[in-house]
């Protein structure tokens, strides 16, 4: 094994729950009437960052599924939650022959 999953997954837990809590604030910023966080502009630029990096893992995820035999839908929206954790996940047969 390359990685320690003992390590992974209190990473993976805690990515996920950012990213959750950085999509929620970014769409209640965008619902709401007048943006109630004016002071947290760094937060919100640090919480979009992470969510467009997230989103272009997930893309190459899902086009680098099919060649791991995994299905590209639920394969990016993995990466898209825990984020690099899921691509060496995904690639740990490549690294292992």
């Amino acid at each position: 094994m390359i990685v320690n999953d003992r390590l992974l997954n209190p990473v993976k837990i805690v990515s996920s729950v950012f990213i959750s809590g950085a999509l929620g604030l970014e769409l209640w910023n965008v619902l709401a009437e007048g943006s109630p966080f004016s002071h947290w502009s760094l937060v919100f630029y640090l919480g979009r960052l992470a969510l467009i990096s997230h989103a272009i893992e997930g893309m190459v995820g899902a086009f680098y599924a099919p060649s791991q035999g995994r299905k590209p839908l639920t394969t990016a929206l993995y990466i898209f939650f825990v984020g690099t954790v899921g691509f060496v996940e995904l690639f740990q047969p490549i690294f292992r022959k």
